[in-house]
């Protein structure tokens, strides 16, 4: 391979996902820049990395979202690309624009698709125009509950109350009476304000046994693109996902041809370029929609290079450096079965309460087919400011079976002392009857299903 033209990375990020691009950049000869925050001083990342800048105290609108301090910590370092991993700045078109403007190279799409897609009735449009299946809902942001009311009276109960902006499952309100409605649209409102600084909601009506099918896609800056299979991300709780795999137990060969062409067609429609996942809902039929595109990489990418041996992260550089895909979608071939699991610094018996602290021990899975991301080492800290995500078990087998096996396994292996954590429950939950079965769809209470509640 020749030398990239990217020398030097800053990650803006933190955690498990920027050790996980801090180990990629290293094996492609990249020099690489850590930031953190006054919580993460002494991370696995400042050590890993190159060089380490502290950008702002612990909370992150200080610090992991303070763009001017991260555009400074570039500018000294001599960064010539930055890589936001997921969440805070991952998805914000102003970002991209300002590393652009000062000649910093954003690993992601560009502001103009960031925008675009990144604004979910308007990446509905774009789709939509583009000829993909989308959900039925409203054409935009609703302007009042008048209009929200008319839509759930032509469509029918229940419906979706959905952030037009951001992720992550906040926004999120279901309803199935006009009572319901009109409280889920103030809450939705209000909660989209807090975590996107953006109000606006739109309507969806909500699939019957709905399966989350997303499918990963690259495309580079010649005009390729291609898909590397899809992920079932099914198993969730409050919209939030928990357990991950590829290929999905509910796809077949016709519906991952179909699902996938539609997903890199909609990616070559807008322009789109570097790593990319397209979300859609399956119903019980086996008909797909496109709900949302997340411009990003996702937290499960590890599912998918573990089933193509592909890596994502590693493409990413490759395609931001301005290099072609290497392979074509007749070489993508998915190999095996993978599932993830996410371990989460929380309470499963205080209703999933986080549980910062200090990791005083700590033993981590292994074997064959086993892989581990994390930025947990023994004596190091989980701040309470972030996301209680901790690290990711993704594990491979020959067959659906044997990766469940193998995942049992390998959570049974673990030992996470001084913080409280959801392995035990992620234990319980690979061990239902109803995820053995593949039979867990995105609007089932997973929480009902490992305490012995299922119906």
């Amino acid at each position: 391979m020749s030398e990239l033209s990217i020398r030097k990375v800053l990650v803006a990020n933190r955690g498990e996902v920027a050790v996980r691009i801090i180990r990629a950049a290293k094996e492609l000869g990249i020099k690489t820049v850590a930031v953190y925050s006054e919580a993460d001083r002494g991370s696995l990342a400042t050590r890993l990395a190159d060089e380490a800048y502290c950008i702002g105290p612990g909370p992150s609108t200080q610090s992991y979202l303070n763009v001017p301090n991260i555009i400074s910590a570039a500018m000294l370092s001599g960064a010539d690309a930055i890589h936001p991993g997921y969440g805070f700045l991952a998805e914000n078109p102003y970002f991209a624009e300002i590393c652009e403007s000062h000649n910093i190279k954003f690993i992601g799409p560009s502001a103009r698709v960031m925008s675009v897609m990144g604004d979910k009735a308007e990446a509905k449009r774009a789709m939509a125009a583009a000829g993909l299946p989308v959900i039925p809902g409203t054409p935009g942001v609703i302007q009042d509950e008048k209009e929200a009311l008319a839509f759930a009276e032509e469509y029918g109960f229940p419906v979706m109350v959905k952030a037009a902006a951001g992720g992550g499952g906040k926004g999120m309100r279901a309803a199935s009476s006009r009572q319901e409605l009109v409280t889920a649209i103030r809450f939705a409102q209000a909660e989209a304000e807090a975590a996107f600084g953006v109000a606006g909601v739109y309507l969806e009506k909500i699939l019957d046994r709905p399966r989350h099918v997303e499918v990963q896609v690259l495309a580079d800056e010649d005009g390729h693109a291609i898909h590397l299979g899809e992920r079932d991300c099914s198993v969730q709780r409050k919209h939030q996902k928990l357990v991950e795999e590829s290929p999905s137990p509910a796809v077949d060969e016709r519906l991952r041809r179909a699902i996938g062409e539609a997903a890199v067609r909609g990616a070559l429609a807008v322009g789109y370029t570097n790593a990319g996942t397209m979300e859609f809902l399956v119903d019980a039929s086996g008909a797909f929609y496109f709900m949302e595109m997340n411009t990003r990489v996702q937290v499960e990418h590890p599912v998918t290079e573990l089933v193509t041996g592909i890596d994502i992260v590693k493409a990413q550089f490759m395609i931001a450096a301005g290099e072609s895909i290497a392979v074509t979608q007749n070489d993508i071939t998915l190999s095996g079965h993978a599932i993830e699991c996410r371990i989460n610094a929380e309470d499963p018996s205080r209703n999933f309460m986080p549980s910062p602290g200090r990791v005083s021990s700590l033993i981590l899975p292994g074997g064959p087919g086993v892989r581990v991301d994390t930025a947990l080492f023994a004596g190091c800290d989980v701040p309470p400011h972030y996301d209680s995500l901790i690290g990711k078990v993704a594990v491979w087998g020959r067959d659906r079976t044997e990766a469940i096996e193998r995942m049992a396994r390998a959570l049974d292996e673990i030992e996470i002392e001084g913080v409280s954590t959801n392995v035990a429950f992620q234990r319980r939950l690979i061990g239902s009857s109803r995820f053995r079965n593949a039979a867990i769809y995105c609007d089932d209470d997973v929480l009902a299903l490992v305490t012995g509640d299922e119906p």
